[in-house]
Formats: C-alpha cells, sequence, structure tokens
C-alpha cells in the first residue's frame, strides 16, 4: 500500500539521469531554506528503477522493497492540498527497460528478466508488469490538470540580452519533411462523443468472423470524446521505401523522427519497420536467424549489431549492416565519432526533440562523415508533421530566428486525466491477422470500426469532458492575463478535432471574451501565423491538445531559448491543488554521459528553481505560511540575478558546471532573504549566511572545480548508489559546512 504524504507538504520527486543527480546536490540546499520557514519538504521515488522495484516488491525481501510513490502521488494529486515538484524522468523504451533491469540484477534485486515472447503464466504476469512501466507511465497518473507552459520574463528578458546561437538558413536549403498522405492515423482517424456514461469493448473480428475480444472494458463518461485509427503497414513500407530512394537522388542526410517513448506501443514498431526498409538485404539473408535469436528490428540496429555478435551468422551480419549502410542514402547520425545512427535506438531520436534541434542548427543534422548537412526528416504520421514543415519554410524564406527579438508561444495543454494519450496505454496494438476492429457499446452497437490486415497498427484514445472545459478556461485566463491571442490547433477536417471545435465554441460561451484575440486554426496554419508573429517580436499563446503540447513546449523553447528546460510549467490541478513541472530532459543522458568521463554535469537546473519558487508561493496561500510566500519571491529575485550573472553551467570543464551553479543560486537566495523586509526572523537567520557564501565564493568555485576532469564512478545508471552520487555531487567540503551550519 502506497505510504501517506503529509497533508502539507511540498513533495520533491526523485527521477532519472542527469535531473536525479543534479537532486543530489540542489535539494540539500532547498531542504535546508525551507527549514528555516517551517515548510516541510518530502521525497518520493518515481525513477524507473524506483518503479521496477516497487511492482516486483512481492518477489524482494522486506529491506529491499519500495512502496509504490507513483501511485500514492497520483491519489495525491486529486486531493487539494497537493503540491508536487515533478522533475524530468525517463519515458522507458524497451531497449532502456532492459537495460535498468539488467542494472537492477546486478546491483542483487531478484527481479525476472524482460520476457520478450512470454510462454508461461509467470512470465506473462512479469511482462505485463513491465509493460506498465514503459513509455509516458509517469506523467499521465501525476497530470490531474492540464498544463500551463511558458517562459518567465526574466528567462525571456536573458535570452535577448545574450541571445544563443543559431545557424544561417540558406534559401537553397534542401532540407525538408516527408510525412504520409494517406493510410497513416492521421487519415484513418473516426471519433465519437459519449451520449452517456458506458463500458465499451474492442474486438477483432476475423476474416471467419470469429471473434477475439482485445480489451473487454473501457468506462467511459458522457461527453467524453473516444477516438480509433490505424495506420496501413503495408502503405508505410511503400512510402518509407520512397523516401530512402528520395533522401538518395536529393544528395541528403535519411532521418527519422518518432515518439518511440511516449508512443510506447505504434512507434517502436514503426521504428522496427523504417529499420527493415534501410536493410531490405539484412532482413531478406538474416531475418529467420534474428527473429530466431529474438533480435527485433524494433529495439534498433544498436541491438541488432549486439546481439549478432553471439550468433553463427553474426560475421555476415554484421558485414550486411555495413553494406546496407553503404548502398543506401547517407543516414544521419546520434553520434558520427562513435557510429551511432539516427536508427541505432529507438528513443535515442524523439521528434519534439529532433527536430527543432535540426531546425536550430541550419536545417543541418550530422552526417557520417562528421559534418553537417541538409536532412529529409521522415515523420510518418502526418497529424502533425506539417508544423515542422511551416517552420522550416519560413527559415528558408527568411532566415534563421533571431533571439535577441523574438517573440514567444507559451502554451497551454489539454492533458488532464490522461486526455489523448495516444500510444500510451493498453489500447494500442498490432493486428495479428485481417478483419475488423471495432470499438462497440454496452447495448451492442459498432461506433467506430476499421479494416485491418495483418501487420497494421490499431489504437484508441479517450479524452474526457471535464478537462475539455478546465483547457477551454485556462486559455481563456491566460489570453485575459497577457493580452495576447490564444490560438486553438485544432482542424476541422480530422475527426477528433471536428469534435473538440465544437466543444471549444460551446464552451467559449460560459466565459466573457469581449476584447480577447481567441482564434482555431488548423495546426500547419496556426504554426504559420505563430512563427510569423515571433519574428515580428510579437507573442501568440497555442492551446493545443497533448500530443501537440509536447511538441510545441520544445519546438519553441528551444528556438527562442536555446532549450526547453528553462520554461516555467504550471499544472493546476482540477480540485485545487498544484504539479509544478521542472522542463524537459531530451539531453539528460548525453549529460550524464559527460559526467561519467569527467566528472563534469551540464544539466541546467533553471526550471527547478522557476518551478520551486512557484511551489512556494502556492504553498503559502494554502497554507496561510507567510515564510514560504517570502522563500518564493527571493528564490525568484535570485533567479534574475542568477541569469544576469551567467551562472548556468558553462560548456567546457574548468568552468562551474550544476553543482557551481547551485552554489551561485545558494548565495544569490540567502542575499535575497538577508535583505528582505518582510520577515525579520527569516532576515535574521540568513544574514550570516549570505555573508559566509560570499565571503568563501572563491574557495568553493576552487574546490567545485578541482574535482573535474577525470571519470567517476556512481554505482549504477538507472539507480546509483545515494552515498556514491552525494560524494560526487557535493564535493565541496567548504559549501557543505557552511550550509550545515544554517
Amino acid at each position: 500500500m502506497p505510504s501517506p504524504v503529509p497533508s502539507s507538504a511540498i513533495i520533491y520527486t526523485h527521477t532519472d539521469e542527469a535531473p536525479l543527480l543534479a537532486t543530489y546536490s540542489f535539494l540539500p540546499i532547498v531542504q535546508a531554506y525551507a527549514a528555516q520557514a517551517g515548510v516541510p519538504l518530502e521525497t518520493r521515488d518515481i525513477s524507473l528503477a524506483g518503479r521496477i522495484i516497487a511492482a516486483f516488491g512481492d518477489r524482494l525481501p522486506e529491506d529491499r522493497r519500495m512502496a509504490d510513490h507513483l501511485a500514492e502521488l497520483g491519489e495525491l494529486a486529486k486531493r487539494p492540498e497537493a503540491n508536487i515538484i515533478k522533475l524530468p524522468n525517463i519515458s522507458a523504451s524497451i531497449p532502456q527497460l532492459k537495460a535498468a533491469i539488467a542494472e537492477l540484477r546486478e546491483q542483487g534485486y531478484d527481479l525476472p528478466a524482460y520476457p520478450d515472447e512470454p510462454a508461461t503464466d509467470e512470465e506473462r504476469d512479469a511482462r505485463a508488469r513491465y509493460d506498465r512501466l514503459k513509455g509516458s507511465a509517469v506523467n499521465p497518473v501525476l497530470r490531474e490538470g492540464n498544463s500551463d507552459r511558458r517562459a518567465p520574463d526574466s528567462v525571456k528578458q536573458y535570452a535577448r540580452t545574450h541571445p544563443h546561437s543559431m545557424g544561417a538558413w540558406s534559401p537553397e536549403s534542401k532540407t525538408s519533411v516527408a510525412t504520409m498522405d494517406d493510410g497513416d492515423f492521421r487519415h484513418s482517424e473516426q471519433s465519437v462523443v459519449l451520449p452517456a456514461d458506458d463500458t465499451l469493448r474492442i474486438e477483432h473480428v476475423g476474416t471467419d468472423g470469429e471473434v477475439t475480444v482485445l480489451k473487454e472494458s473501457v468506462p467511459v463518461l458522457a461527453g467524453e470524446v473516444v477516438d480509433a485509427t490505424r495506420m496501413d503497414v503495408a502503405r508505410l513500407r511503400a512510402f518509407l521505401a520512397e523516401q530512402i530512394v528520395r533522401a538518395a537522388a536529393d544528395g541528403v542526410l535519411f532521418s527519422v523522427h518518432l515518439k518511440a517513448t511516449m508512443m510506447k506501443v505504434s512507434d517502436p514498431i514503426i521504428f522496427g519497420h523504417v529499420v527493415r526498409a534501410f536493410f531490405p538485404q539484412l532482413f531478406q539473408e538474416h531475418g529467420a536467424a534474428l527473429e530466431a535469436a529474438g533480435i527485433s528490428p524494433n529495439d534498433g540496429l544498436g541491438g541488432i549489431l549486439s546481439g549478432a555478435a553471439s550468433l553463427p551468422e553474426g560475421d555476415a551480419i554484421k558485414q550486411a549492416v555495413a553494406d546496407g549502410l553503404a548502398a543506401g542514402p547517407r543516414l544521419a547520425m546520434v553520434d558520427s565519432d562513435r557510429g551511432i545512427t539516427n536508427l541505432h535506438v529507438p528513443s535515442d531520436v524523439i521528434v519534439d526533440a529532433s527536430m527543432p534541434a535540426m531546425i536550430r542548427t541550419s536545417g543541418h543534422m550530422w552526417g557520417p562523415d562528421g559534418e553537417e548537412d541538409d536532412t529529409l526528416a521522415v515523420i510518418p504520421d502526418s497529424s502533425y508533421a506539417g508544423i515542422y514543415q511551416a517552420v522550416i519554410d519560413n527559415c528558408r524564406e527568411h532566415g534563421a530566428l533571431d533571439p535577441a527579438t523574438m517573440g514567444t508561444v507559451p502554451n497551454v495543454g489539454l492533458m488532464a486525466q490522461a486526455a489523448e494519450e495516444y500510444g500510451s496505454h493498453d489500447k494500442t496494438f498490432e493486428i495479428a491477422d485481417a478483419g475488423t476492429v471495432r470499438v462497440v457499446n454496452s447495448a451492442g452497437e459498432t461506433l467506430l470500426e476499421h479494416d485491418v490486415r495483418s501487420g497494421d497498427i490499431w489504437r484508441a484514445c479517450q479524452t474526457k469532458d471535464l478537462p475539455i472545459r478546465n483547457w477551454v478556461e485556462l486559455a481563456v485566463t491566460r489570453a485575459r492575463a497577457t493580452g495576447d491571442p490564444a490560438v486553438f490547433w485544432l482542424d476541422e477536417t480530422r475527426a477528433h478535432d471536428a469534435n473538440l471545435i465544437a466543444k471549444v465554441h460551446e464552451y467559449l460561451r460560459d466565459h466573457d471574451t469581449d476584447g480577447l484575440d481567441i482564434q482555431i486554426l488548423a495546426p500547419v496554419d496556426a504554426a504559420r501565423l505563430s512563427v510569423e508573429r515571433i519574428r515580428q517580436g510579437l507573442n501568440t499563446i497555442s492551446v493545443t491538445g497533448n500530443v501537440l503540447r509536447d511538441y510545441n513546449t520544445d519546438l519553441f523553447p528551444i528556438l527562442e531559448l536555446g532549450t526547453s528546460a528553462k520554461m516555467l510549467s504550471v499544472v493546476p490541478l482540477l480540485n485545487g491543488g498544484g504539479l509544478f513541472e521542472t522542463g524537459a530532459g531530451g539531453s539528460a543522458p548525453k549529460h550524464v554521459q559527460q559526467l561519467l568521463k569527467e566528472n563534469y554535469l551540464r544539466w541546467d537546473s533553471l526550471g527547478e528553481f522557476l518551478a520551486l519558487a512557484v511551489s512556494f508561493e502556492h504553498y503559502a496561500t494554502a497554507t496561510g505560511n507567510s515564510g514560504a510566500k517570502v522563500l518564493g519571491v527571493t528564490l525568484d529575485r535570485a533567479t534574475g540575478t542568477f541569469l544576469n550573472e551567467n551562472r548556468s553551467p558553462a560548456r567546457k570543464v574548468g568552468s562551474i558546471d550544476n553543482r557551481g551553479s547551485h552554489f551561485y543560486l545558494a548565495l544569490y537566495w540567502a542575499q535575497e532573504l538577508a535583505k528582505q523586509t518582510d520577515d525579520p526572523a527569516l532576515a535574521k537567520a540568513f544574514a550570516p549566511l549570505a555573508e559566509t557564501l560570499a565571503a568563501n565564493e572563491q574557495v568553493i568555485t576552487d574546490e567545485l572545480i578541482a574535482v573535474q576532469g577525470s571519470p567517476v564512478d556512481l554505482g549504477g545508471y538507472f539507480r546509483p548508489d545515494p552515498e556514491k552520487a552525494a560524494a560526487v555531487m557535493r564535493p565541496s567540503t567548504t559549501f557543505n559546512e557552511v550550509l550545515a551550519s544554517l
């Protein structure tokens, strides 16, 4: 059973990779400062490793078990006292999940291996438990509210004063997006609004009339929007073959951009089809041997190469891969120095992070020769591929955007109660046999229906009415607060969007919209408008569904700010609590690799500073603790100084990294607390600390920098040893002693 959460505490989450390591450095500062104002701060472990351990507690000894902290926080998120700070976590692909399991087994946890093809009840049980941890398993549990994500004024001003590098676009650039024009999820979608509470069933009807239940029970509420769609795999294969030929003919790099983490069922399968299409000879000659060995193209080229090492045909397989790379178009690279291609690991190239990074870099990706080049970006499903093409077209015509003059595109995102969680749930299937898949209500009536063939991917999703109402209200609230236009990115020609448009029109009538500029535009048109306006220095609120929320809150921040980690992400929970997210974690693995290699962590914790300040203010409002409000206000001021003094982690060893940035935030925060007049007791408590930190600035920074340059041992990647991680992330004895004196 989940352990109880204090009713008046800020809950700080332990997650994964770089954010987790940064927590070992930053959290002791926060705990020490918060304690002076009587603000309790608790931690909960929702890391991938922690969730694996919690899922198998029944087979672990008592001292190795962990409570299900995610389930606990999911319940808390439904209560008005919720105040949760959520750091980025791994949305696990199968290779990541397998790697985490292997590490935990090496650490002595009695866990079953991930069964690719479960044959026994025990294996099927293990597979079911592991499958619940894949992909975006955390966010739908915690997000009991819609998203309000924006760049704080201090962050935006810093980007204008200290503009990050942007590539120079050429009118002759060959970079473009390739997407399907038929047979994909976008063009196959059907949608229905439920007239009453009901329980639906998903079933497959074979060509012989045999009915197989795919999902026995799908509870729905009155007003809920339910969608279903399919990917025609035959058309997908034909499309991929065409793009490989096109990339070679145009002399550009070939890349594919998917969401194999959040879309945890559909997109790994699509990724596998891309691998097959790029290496046809490999699978013609060795496909049977790979399949017999349990080596799936869905896990990427890296899995094939590593698995082939133990096969009799290993050398021939490696040669076939080399021949395929030589015969095909040049393949975009994740790491050209190490030979890691775009097709090595499905979780390496995530569309919402990789596409804006490419646009920011002149429309280039890295080629196998270690040089940048124009790229054909293949995004098979056309639902939102066009937004990237719209931005590319604008840059090709007008040149790179200028962070010094750009406007901003904040986002209001529909995500409460697992809204639009395509691919992240148990309603996605790879079809085994030809026939029909249908969604049937309790009266036996067919609501949604698709003809399918073997190998097709079919999926459904739900969007409840209450989150839609709240989403519309939040959009109006933000438009009223800012005076900026609010644009709903909805396409009337798409089945799901058409139903949402009807609801938006209905619920807008519940609000005073006089004087507000509220529009509904198809995503491509909305993207064109937004990028035209930011080029003019104007702001436009993007009001989007869940998937576009993911895409837009990386696309525009990466162009505006250089990273999405600097966004303020507030989730006003439906029942009055608050969830405060701290930015995106797409770059987290690379930062960990650098730390392990040279004891330098470039991860930027700015998102945590921003979220924490708002969390303190929320706590003050909810509890009447005036000291918490002072903590929030002074932290916000300290963050402004932090930005103006350029104390974010530098690029190279020998400069301050994440740990140094935490020291400076602590210094500026203590100084702000010491000079504020709203709480004399807090000012008195922090005055000596501010003086001591300032006096020891050089000593502390020297100690932090002195440890850099050599490899470190954390005792684990997915589950570091706490003592080793703390020692690595808190290497300044002077700073630790000064902080302890508080």
